[in-house]
């Protein structure tokens, strides 16, 4: 995150009627926004302009935003909220595994889209602050193993490559071991997010949990139907 003057995001749509919208209310809100409108030229603006955030539609021309997240993940960390005319589960798996944080679901509201882009910057503050009050804690729970000063997992000695999303809710989930965690409370306290209640909030969570058992176990997270989740330690 730059430190002092405005935030920077990059916003990627081949729609130009909604990537201007998205941009004129994000500059409204006091954002230095860049456009692009394919894959390859969002690619090289966020390697010139080094965002603090990228807003990115799926379905691009050039390669498509799977792939832009994936070549931007690869040289430098930055919160993603994904745009995606589908609403099919594995579309947002993949999103989720090449390093998306967040999810919209064409049609969106521009506030939503707003909220969502305030909610994930206030994330990665809050993670960085809680990362420099953190260097020596690890955390050991039977076989997992979390660096939080290196931002590492491992589970039976096995590396596990989480994006910073996965991350933050297994640390959260992790301080609590055996205790159910709410839906609503997880998106409050790990996304930021003011209003928890929206059908599209549950299904994040609910596509984190999945990728995070897919990377560590399925039988790491338990699930309490109609409530949440909980960290299974395995004495």
């Amino acid at each position: 995150m730059q430190q002092g003057g405005r935030r920077r995001v990059l916003v990627v749509d081949d729609e130009l009627t909604i990537a201007t919208s998205v941009a004129a209310r994000l500059r409204a809100e006091g954002f230095e926004v860049h456009l692009a409108h394919d894959g390859p030229s969002a690619v090289d603006s966020a390697a010139r302009h080094q965002p603090d955030l990228v807003v990115l539609d799926v379905m691009l021309p050039g390669y498509d935003g799977l792939e832009v997240c994936r070549r931007i993940q690869a040289k430098r960390s930055v919160p993603v909220l994904m745009l995606t005319a589908r609403d099919a589960e594995t579309d947002l798996l993949v999103g989720l595994a090449v390093g998306a944080d967040d999810y919209l679901t064409k049609p969106f509201s521009i506030r939503e889209l707003a909220a969502r882009v305030h909610a994930l910057l206030r994330r990665v503050e809050r993670a960085e602050r809680a990362q420099a009050e953190r260097t020596d804690e690890r955390i050991v729970l039977g076989d997992l193993e979390i660096d939080q000063a290196e931002r590492r997992v491992s589970r039976a000695g096995q590396p596990a490559h989480l994006t910073p999303t996965e991350f933050d809710l297994l640390v959260h989930l992790a301080d609590r071991p055996r205790a159910v965690q709410h839906r609503e409370v997880l998106l409050a306290q790990v996304w930021g997010w003011a209003d928890s209640s929206a059908g599209t909030g549950t299904r994040t969570v609910d596509s984190h949990i999945k990728a995070l058992r897919r990377k560590l176990g399925a039988d790491l997270i338990r699930t309490v139907h109609g409530v949440g989740y909980a960290l299974e330690v395995q004495q």
